[in-house]
């Protein structure tokens, strides 16, 4: 049983509970008018919550329009323009809004609204860069049932953008809300088209401003592109398998099961795990195989870590929220209790085998618990460990600064 007391003491348990339960807003809130983010419907749908930021420099998208959180415990007020989190009517914990930068207002010279190509989440730009996956555009749908992406494209989130358009947010982002980290977003495109489509946009990115980028795509048939990405500077490639229970995965994502089937997400997730050992020194490189917690038992999803982390890459887990309009949406998201061994085991798995996380400079996310902030979930302490990522932050955070000082205006 989760107490008041814990959640009060603990900011990484509270942001997990309020993943899971969502909160509801008081009449007394004026998010947009106290320079708050608007909620928006972006990439497959985890954005769809109001951006916090907790005790802890915890941020976070909490659920706030799904019918599940109008159940919620949790209701956020307003008072002498400060914002306060309550539970049953208690005082949790001070809250303050994720910054809305000047930039979200504005339009690119092609005349779309900003948000409309990228929006920040916690801290950093995320891009849906191209027309919507085409499992939900196929003869027969063969969507992911969690996923709202085929909802969002044209409401939220333009479905065409030129390289100016990105580039005009990417400066404006990095001028005015100091970002570091672009992350880039596709669905699946038939002819493996998605890496061919964001090429000219990264090297765009890391040629004129030295920035990190990452990419989140399905796995190219032909894994030595992703040498090609690793030469190119590329410094994160995701593969989202979201289920390691291999009867549900062909159930919950059936596009995936018939075009690429589990076995070969996996085999994408070793080879380019590997590739951390080549490429370009200056450019760091991390690998992620990322599931989502609440969809299959948290056995499953511990396995699931436990493999990703043996081959070298860090897990990516995502808590499932069940979004208006998908297949599931009428599902329960998971209880934070199921939840809490599984985040312990990211962060445990990932100390064990001494891999590189909480080394990106000002990358705070909202849309997942990243490992390093699980530790307070975990009873065990690692010091070697934590000293020798805290010198590779260090080391880290020094070249990266130098190298945005030698990148042009």
């Amino acid at each position: 049983m989760i107490t008041l007391d814990a959640l009060r003491a603990n900011p990484a348990l509270l942001k997990l509970d309020l993943y899971c339960k969502g909160a509801r807003l008081d009449d007394s809130c004026y998010i947009e008018g106290d320079g708050g983010r608007k909620v928006m419907r972006t990439r497959a749908g985890l954005g769809s919550g109001l951006e916090l930021i907790l005790p802890g420099e915890l941020w976070t998208n909490v659920p706030v329009s799904e019918p599940f959180a109008q159940k919620s415990p949790y209701t956020i007020h307003r008072a002498d323009g400060r914002y306060l989190l309550r539970h049953d009517g208690r005082d949790v914990s001070p809250l303050r809004l994720s910054p809305r930068p000047d930039w979200y207002d504005a339009k690119t010279g092609s005349g779309k609204p900003m948000t409309r190509i990228g929006t920040l989440q916690g801290t950093y730009l995320g891009i849906y860069q191209a027309k919507v996956c085409e499992y939900w555009t196929a003869p027969t749908k063969v969507n992911c049932k969690f996923c709202s992406v085929g909802l969002n494209l044209g409401v939220d989130d333009a479905n065409d953008k030129s390289v100016a358009e990105v580039m005009e947010v990417v400066r404006r982002a990095r001028d005015e809300s100091g970002i570091t980290y672009v992350d880039f977003n596709t669905g699946h495109y038939d002819g493996d088209t998605y890496l061919d489509i964001l090429e000219p946009y990264i090297v765009r990115i890391k040629r004129e401003l030295g920035l990190l980028v990452g990419v989140q795509t399905p796995p190219h048939r032909d894994l030595r592109r992703y040498d090609g990405l690793r030469e190119m500077g590329v410094n994160r490639v995701s593969f989202c398998f979201e289920i390691f229970d291999r009867g549900l995965f062909e159930e919950i994502c059936p596009g995936k099961h018939a075009e690429y089937g589990l076995d070969y997400y996996l085999e994408a997730v070793r080879y380019c795990a590997a590739l951390a050992r080549k490429g370009p020194r200056h450019e760091p490189w991390v690998t992620n195989g990322e599931i989502i917690g609440g969809l299959e038992p948290p056995e499953s999803s511990i396995r699931a870590i436990d493999w990703i982390t043996s081959v070298g890459a860090v897990p990516t887990v995502c808590v499932f929220r069940p979004l208006v309009g998908t297949d599931l949406e009428h599902a329960a998201p998971p209880e934070t209790e199921a939840m809490v061994p599984v985040f312990r085991r990211l962060y445990e798995a990932c100390m064990e085998r001494g891999l590189p996380i909480g080394c990106a400079p000002n990358v705070h996310v909202s849309l997942v618990m990243l490992p390093e902030e699980c530790r307070t979930l975990s009873p065990r302490r690692y010091p070697l460990t934590t000293l020798k990522l805290k010198a590779m932050a260090a080391a880290f955070g020094y070249q990266f600064r130098r190298r945005l000082q030698a990148a042009p205006a």
